[in-house]
C-alpha cells in the first residue's frame, strides 16, 4: 500500500548505496561535518555572549563597589554630623556675641562647613524634605500633625535630616507629616 520505505529500510538502503558510491558517504560525512560546525559555532556564540554579561556584570560590581564603598562609614559620620548641628543651634544668640566663646562658635560652624565639603566631594547630599510629598523612598514618617495650611501627606516637620549618597538613599529623613485638621470648619 504504502510505498515509502520505513526509516530503518531507509538506513540500509543509504548504507547499501554508499558503499557502492562514496561520493553519497563522502556527502554524509560532509553533511555531518557541517552540522557539528555549526553545533560548535553556536556553542561559541553562546559562550562569548555569556563571558560579555559576566564581563559586564563585573565591571558594575566594580563600579559600585568604587561608588558606594564608603556607604557604612558615611551613615556612622552622619551622626557626627548631626550631634555638630544640634551644638551649633543650642548656642543662644546672646552667648554667639560673647567674646569668649566667639572662637569656639567659629570654630565649630568651621568644622561644620568642612564635613559638608567632605561629604560632598564624597557625593553625599543633604535631602530637603519640608514641603515635599512623603515618599516613603526617602521619608520615614514618624507623627501627623493636623494642619490647614498643607495636603494631607505633605512633610511639616523634619525630626532627623535624610541624605543620599549619588542616587541611592544614604539615610531616610525622619519627618512629620500633615493631615486633615479633625473635625472640619
Amino acid at each position: 500500500m504504502n510505498d515509502i520505505p520505513a526509516n530503518d529500510d531507509t538506513n540500509d538502503l543509504r548504507e547499501a548505496t554508499a558503499e557502492a558510491a562514496p561520493e553519497v558517504a563522502e556527502a554524509d560525512r560532509s553533511a555531518e561535518l557541517e552540522a557539528k560546525l555549526a553545533d560548535a559555532q553556536a556553542e561559541v556564540l553562546y559562550a562569548r555572549a555569556d563571558l560579555q554579561n559576566v564581563r559586564r556584570r563585573a565591571e558594575k560590581e566594580v563600579a559600585d563597589a568604587r561608588a558606594y564603598a564608603a556607604t557604612a562609614f558615611s551613615r556612622d559620620v552622619l551622626s557626627v554630623a548631626d550631634n555638630l548641628s544640634r551644638a551649633l543651634s543650642a548656642i543662644p544668640d546672646d552667648l554667639r556675641g560673647d567674646d569668649r566663646l566667639k572662637g569656639l562658635i567659629t570654630g565649630l560652624e568651621a568644622t561644620g562647613r568642612e564635613l559638608d565639603s567632605v561629604f560632598s566631594r564624597h557625593g553625599i547630599t543633604k535631602m530637603v524634605s519640608v514641603g515635599e510629598a512623603l515618599d516613603p523612598n526617602k521619608h520615614q514618617a514618624m507623627f501627623e500633625v493636623p494642619s490647614a495650611d498643607a495636603a494631607p501627606g505633605t512633610v511639616v516637620q523634619e525630626i532627623q535630616t535624610g541624605y543620599m549618597i549619588r542616587d541611592r538613599l544614604l539615610r531616610p529623613a525622619l519627618v512629620g507629616v500633615a493631615k486633615a485638621p479633625e473635625g472640619g470648619a
